[in-house]
């Protein structure tokens, strides 16, 4: 019994309480210090199957493909994040859609905060939590490139900040829409890369991509405005209670402070377009470029060849002749 209590505590979430429901109870969970052991243990799992995906999927195609040192290292960034990120978008869809956060949007601020959990939106966040730290250790077990290395740590950075704040912040409705749209459009582009890798000429799913990502951040744009904007204001309890979770519904009480969030987080979606649009840019002036040298080489190809240049004189029986009628061979001298 007692490694069987020790075993749940590293294998199933803690802090679960008996919430009364229309219903009946139900039980769900709220966070603590305890949820350091769970993540600790779904870490090693995380580098099992990272593992397991390198060395059964990725180092058998990348073999035939016989890629660089520099597209290896991005054609197995890529695999690894198009399985996770495909994992974690059906799992995610299926939590919001269970859960009626989609069918319902203003269940995303009712009753804020959002202290207890069901079982399956701790357990997606102890996840999600436990696979971007197993991304640290990996940078050396990967071997990746120095120059790679920074890009990385900031993508790694940015989704733990992201997740962990939702999650001790008790915003994780929010927070679960909008790493729906992160992964979906993370997905199409890791997998337009994988598809570059194999077939150089095939940039059609980047065109999907571009498409897609243009759609989620206008999602996430009007998201954000309807949460922040016109949800936590209304809010019943606007105090700062920090014991029961409320750490924002009064200060978006203050539309002055509303309106610079709503500020910032429309520049900062503003710059990622910015990018977007740039990287677009250049990768169709590359495209052009690289179809207009193959014109110009299709072209200098079909140019007539130029008529060569002949001897003086006419031609008998296919012998060239001199224009006195001899012969421009020189005559050998018989040996007497």
């Amino acid at each position: 019994q007692v490694t069987a209590k020790t075993a749940f505590l590293f294998i199933l979430p803690q802090y679960n309480v008996s919430v009364p429901a229309a219903d009946g109870e139900q039980v769900q969970y709220h966070y603590g210090l305890k949820d350091l052991v769970t993540i600790l243990f779904y870490i090693f799992i995380a580098i099992i199957l990272h593992a397991v995906v390198q060395e059964y999927a990725l180092d058998k195609i990348s073999r035939r493909l016989h890629l660089s040192k520099v597209k290896h290292s991005k054609f197995n960034e890529s695999g690894q994040l198009v399985a996770f990120h495909l994992t974690s978008v059906i799992w995610c869809l299926y939590v919001v859609v269970t859960e009626g956060y989609i069918s319902n949007p203003q269940r995303l601020w009712e009753d804020y905060p959002h202290v207890y959990l069901p079982f399956q939106v701790k357990f997606f966040y102890l996840c999600q939590l436990a696979y971007w730290l197993h991304a640290l250790p990996e940078l050396y077990f990967q071997k990746v490139r120095k120059e790679e290395i920074p890009r990385q740590l900031r993508c790694i950075t940015l989704y733990l900040a992201h997740i962990a704040g939702a999650y001790l912040l008790n915003l994780t409705r929010l927070g679960l829409i909008l790493l729906l749209l992160q992964y979906l459009a993370e997905f199409f582009f890791h997998m337009a890369r994988l598809v570059y890798f194999t077939d150089e000429n095939n940039e059609k799913l980047f065109n999907v991509w571009a498409v897609v990502f243009v759609v989620t951040r206008l999602f996430t744009l009007t998201l954000y405005i309807l949460v922040i904007g016109f949800g936590l204001p209304q809010v019943e309890n606007q105090a700062l209670d920090p014991e029961r979770g409320n750490f924002f519904s009064f200060l978006f009480n203050n539309i002055l402070f509303r309106m610079s969030v709503l500020l910032l987080v429309c520049l900062f979606q503003a710059s990622v377009m910015w990018r977007f649009i740039h990287f677009q840019l250049r990768r169709w002036r590359e495209y052009w470029n690289e179809q207009s040298s193959r014109k110009r080489a299709a072209a200098g190809a079909k140019q007539p060849a130029k008529p060569l240049k002949r001897d003086s004189g006419y031609h008998e029986n296919g012998v060239v002749k001199a224009e006195n009628g001899t012969s421009p061979r020189t005559k050998k001298l018989k040996s007497p």
